[in-house]
C-alpha cells in the first residue's frame, strides 16, 4: 500500500528499493502484485485525469554520483477524484526511465487522456509506475468513471481479493472475490470494468452494478 506524504520516501529512495525488487539476470522487469481498479483507487495517495503535454529526461538526484533517470511528464490536468488534501495542481508527474524499474510510458503532445493514480513523495513530487492504475480515458467503462467520484472512495473498507483457482472463498464478510483472471484469463475483465465491491449497512460487502443482478458466475465460483 503507498505511504501516505508524511512518511513517503523521496523518489531516489523509491528507485532504490525498485531496483532491489528486481529480478536479476537478462529477463529483467518489472512485477506487479494484481489490484482491482477500486483497490488502486483507495490504496492511491492521488487520482487524476489528465493529458500529457510534453516528457524530459532528468537526473533521479542532486547527487552527481547517481545514475538514475526519471522521466518527467509536464501535464494538463483535466480532474482531480483523490488527493485534494496533498497537492491542489499537478504540472509535473515523475517515473523512472528504466522500464524495469516499473517506468510508464505515456503518450505526449497527443489529445489521449489518462487516468493517472501514484504517490506524493515527502518532497511533494508525484511519482508513478508501472504497478499503479494508469488507463486510457477512453478505455474505462461508465461504471468506472462514475465510480471515480464516489462508490471506489467511500467502499475502502471492503477488502477485494483475486481468485486464481476453484476453489476460492471469502475468509471475512467485507470480502469479495475478483474473479476476473480465473472466468476470463485477464485482470481487468467484465468484473473490473462494471462491478464495485460495496459495503452493506450490516457491515458486509458485495459486487454491487446499479439495479443490474450480478452475474451468476461471481457467486458460483466460491462453491468447490
Amino acid at each position: 500500500m503507498p505511504r501516505s506524504p508524511r512518511t513517503a520516501p523521496s523518489w531516489a529512495l523509491l528507485l532504490r528499493l525498485l531496483a532491489l525488487l528486481r529480478p536479476p539476470g537478462p529477463g529483467e522487469a518489472c512485477s506487479c502484485a494484481p489490484a482491482h481498479p477500486q483497490q488502486h483507487v483507495c490504496h492511491s495517495a492521488l487520482v487524476i485525469r489528465a493529458k500529457i503535454s510534453s516528457e524530459k529526461v532528468v537526473p533521479a538526484s542532486a547527487d552527481p554520483a547517481d545514475t538514475q533517470r526519471m522521466i518527467r511528464y509536464e501535464i494538463k490536468q483535466i480532474k482531480m477524484f483523490k488527493g485534494f488534501e496533498k497537492i491542489k495542481d499537478v504540472q509535473y508527474i515523475y517515473t523512472p526511465f528504466d522500464s524495469s524499474l516499473c517506468g510508464v510510458k505515456l503518450e505526449a503532445n497527443s489529445q489521449k487522456q489518462y487516468l493517472l493514480t501514484g504517490q506524493v513523495l515527502s518532497d511533494g513530487k508525484v511519482f508513478i509506475h508501472l504497478c499503479n492504475y494508469i488507463e486510457p480515458w477512453e478505455d474505462l467503462s461508465l461504471v468506472q468513471r462514475e465510480s471515480l467520484n464516489h462508490h471506489y472512495h467511500l467502499n475502502c473498507v471492503c477488502q477485494i481479493t483475486t481468485c486464481y483457482t476453484v476453489p476460492c472463498t471469502i475468509s471475512a464478510p467485507n470480502e469479495c472475490l475478483w474473479t476476473d483472471w480465473l472466468l476470463e484469463r485477464k485482470l481487468y475483465g467484465y468484473q473490473a470494468q462494471h462491478y464495485v465491491c460495496m459495503k452493506h449497512a450490516d457491515g458486509t460487502c458485495s459486487w454491487y452494478q446499479g439495479r443490474l443482478p450480478l452475474r451468476k458466475e461471481f457467486v458460483d465460483i466460491i462453491q468447490p
